[in-house]
């Protein structure tokens, strides 16, 4: 889908930059920058991210001290 957005001179060029530097076009950039502000300050999204890491089994994490840090985690508003 294409949106017309507008920028501030100084953020365009700082997206011109990357984009250079990171050998990508500028449109990539574009894209990236509404994804990544989602993923970081959308609940479900930064919930599920969450979840993901507090679910990864780790062999050497002593179990009472993985339940201890599930709960404490549980207690958290978020």
């Amino acid at each position: 889908m294409r949106t017309a957005v507008s920028l501030p001179d100084d953020v365009s060029e700082q997206a011109e930059r990357l984009a250079k530097r990171r050998s990508v076009h500028r449109d990539e950039i574009m894209a990236d920058a509404p994804r990544e502000y989602v993923a970081r300050h959308d609940p479900d999204v930064v919930t599920e991210a969450l979840n993901r890491v507090a679910n990864r089994k780790d062999p050497d994490v002593d179990p009472w001290l993985r339940a201890a840090a599930r709960r404490a985690l549980e207690r958290v508003e978020w």
